[in-house]
């Protein structure tokens, strides 16, 4: 699904097993936010779920003149959003320290997945103090993992805390899902992208190919991509061309392809850039990518959420090592 990102994220990964219904852990971005005389017991809440997650309770400062917890549901998924009042639990349960919410992602389709989840702390006139960014999974198909998560601490003068948001949620089939930090698939590489460049309607974002193992892996060309809808079913209608000629002229895009060979610890990059200008038609967006660094590599699903308006083109550049990434450098700077 595409949402809108309520601020630039405060944002830290963590992964999650699931495994049946269980507790996962929590991530915890830091305490305490500014102006607060305290922080209040746990509240359980309830609403509706964001794609399978929910927010099961909050933790707030005890100055907040209420608490509640609400959902920003995606307009490709034909729901609107609302608050919620929240209900004390029981007397006698911990409290927690810190801003937070505990929450439950449960899959409810056929195979196993991995979730993004983005959470926005926001205050009573739905300004964005700080979002979290938490991975869950694999989950598997019926299973629930409940977690939570910490809202890091919030420069001093920073409003107060009074709702909880799921402000997006995306999730993939968990044998191609990225890795996490610090983790090296099967294969030996890994493929990531960055957050992404905008200006004036145009839009990159770049692809990362970090090779983890422990020998060479050489890649020549362009990436192979397939576009996917929030079903993760391909997407018709959108023409994939290799330079960014068709698209706009920018630095290196049009690079022809050459062998890049990446020994142990070494990275290359490509890029995506597409512009979001509409026209005449109707505006397509793709919320997931397949990536395969060669033909023959193992896909790995990245979430770039691409606005293509009505162009109906989405530009990709060829791979490139350390040495062709020092040459277009050289050359932008003459």
């Amino acid at each position: 699904m595409r949402t809108t990102t309520l601020l630039p994220a405060l944002a830290a990964a963590l992964l999650l097993t699931a495994c049946g219904s269980e507790r996962a852990g929590t991530h915890d971005g830091g305490v305490g936010a500014s102006g607060a005389s305290g922080v209040s017991p746990r509240t359980a809440v309830s609403g509706p779920a964001v794609d399978g997650v929910r927010i099961t309770s909050v933790t707030l400062p005890s100055a907040s003149p209420s608490v509640s917890a609400s959902a920003s549901l995606s307009a490709s998924a034909g729901a609107t959003g609302g608050g919620v009042r929240a209900d004390p639990l029981p007397t006698g349960l911990p409290v927690r320290s810190g801003v937070s919410a505990d929450y439950q992602v449960e899959n409810s389709g056929t195979e196993a997945l991995t979730y993004t989840v983005l959470f926005a702390f926001t205050t009573s006139g739905g300004g964005a103090v700080s979002n979290e960014k938490v991975t869950v999974g694999p989950v598997g198909p019926g299973r629930t993992v409940r977690g939570t998560v910490r809202m890091a601490s919030p420069p001093p003068g920073a409003p107060t805390v009074t709702e909880v948001k799921v402000a997006e949620v995306t999730s993939v089939p968990a044998a191609e899902a990225p890795s996490g930090p610090g983790v090296c698939p099967p294969s030996g590489i890994r493929v990531t992208a960055d957050d992404g460049d905008a200006a004036m309607g145009l839009r990159v974002v770049g692809l990362v190919l970090e090779n983890c193992g422990d020998r060479d892996y050489t890649v020549k060309g362009y990436p192979q991509l397939t576009l996917l809808d929030e079903d993760h079913q391909p997407v018709d209608g959108v023409r994939i061309v290799r330079g960014g000629g068709d698209v706009a002229t920018v630095t290196g895009f049009d690079d022809p392809p050459r062998t890049v060979t990446l020994a142990p610890g070494e990275r290359a990059n490509a890029g995506l850039m597409w512009r979001n200008t509409t026209g005449f038609g109707a505006a397509v967006g793709v919320p997931y990518v397949r990536v395969r660094a060669r033909p023959d590599a193992a896909p790995v699903i990245i979430t770039p959420h691409l606005d293509l308006g009505t162009t109906g083109k989405l530009a990709v550049s060829a791979w490139r090592g350390a040495a062709e990434r020092q040459k277009a450098r050289g050359a932008g700077s003459r």
